[in-house]
């Protein structure tokens, strides 16, 4: 699979593609991906979304990706990496919780953005990002970095609506680091145990627990079960995989183990959950 690299702090591309198939790869940066215009499908880490135009997509490091393209669609690209991230244009106040949130937009499939209203915000700045790569005015570049700083903010806030509701950034910094360990490791089931994470981060597998829940507000245990969970709901609605291979994916013993725990936390069995095809 091919691997994208970024050579600078942020690039911006326009494409115009009625290819049937853009081929899947990751990246080493993040991506923003903005439809203008087209339908197919979005595949992103096995997942599958249907697109349209308004549609904005979250990549993150490592995501494997690629777009079935159905009718000929136009893309905006807007890649970015660590540099731009940690860059005095966003604020060194915000930079922790920019890369946190960040980094929790991992193994979501679909539009990043949750609510009418900031698709209707984000739309006219895309338009405005154009205008201004094309036209190449006074301070145009300044006011492109400004505008993707405000994306960024606004992506950032969509993501944050799905956090635990105690975590934010005032959060203590050794907190937030745990739970985007658990996120990177969520598929390696011997890295996310309490003996693992304290040994990972220096703190006493006793204490781990209550620390946990001190910042995040619920038990580590949880945490991990109900982003698993989550993640079952998204493979459940986006993929093709069988209950079995989710099973296998996200480590839990059998399919009578995810049974239970489906339609004990979200009231139906996961087979019954990818009939209704709803959240």
């Amino acid at each position: 699979m091919k691997r994208e690299n970024l050579h600078q702090p942020f690039e911006i591309s326009f494409s115009e593609l009625d290819e049937s198939l853009l081929k899947e790869h990751d990246h080493t940066f993040f991506e923003l991906v903005y439809i203008l215009s087209g339908t197919g499908i979005q595949w992103i880490n096995n997942n599958k979304f249907s697109y349209h135009d308004g549609h904005l997509f979250m990549l993150t490091p490592g995501d494997s990706h690629s777009f079935d393209i159905h009718t000929t669609t136009k893309f905006v690209n807007i890649k970015f990496n660590d540099i731009y991230i940690h860059s005095a244009v966003l604020g060194a106040e915000n930079i922790h919780r920019l890369e946190f949130i960040l980094q929790h937009a991992n193994h979501q499939p679909g539009c990043i953005l949750r609510n009418k209203t900031d698709k209707l915000l984000v739309k006219p700045m895309i338009e405005a990002i154009i205008r201004e790569y094309i036209n190449k005015k006074l301070y145009s570049k300044e006011i492109i970095a400004q505008l993707i700083n405000t994306i960024i903010i606004v992506v950032a806030r969509n993501i944050a609506m799905f956090l635990p509701e105690q975590v934010d950034e005032c959060s203590e910094e050794k907190a937030l680091d745990i739970l985007q360990y658990i996120q990177t490791h969520i598929y390696q089931s011997d890295k996310i145990k309490a003996k693992a994470i304290s040994q990972q981060f220096g703190i006493s597998e006793s204490y781990l627990g209550r620390y946990f829940k001190k910042h995040t507000n619920e038990t580590m245990q949880q945490y991990i079960l109900n982003y698993k969970l989550k993640l079952v709901e998204n493979r459940l609605l986006h993929s093709q995989m069988r209950i079995s291979e989710i099973v296998t994916e996200l480590g839990f013993t059998d399919e009578s183990h995810l049974n239970k725990l489906f339609k004990k936390y979200r009231g139906c069995s996961p087979s019954n959950f990818r009939k209704k095809g709803t959240v």
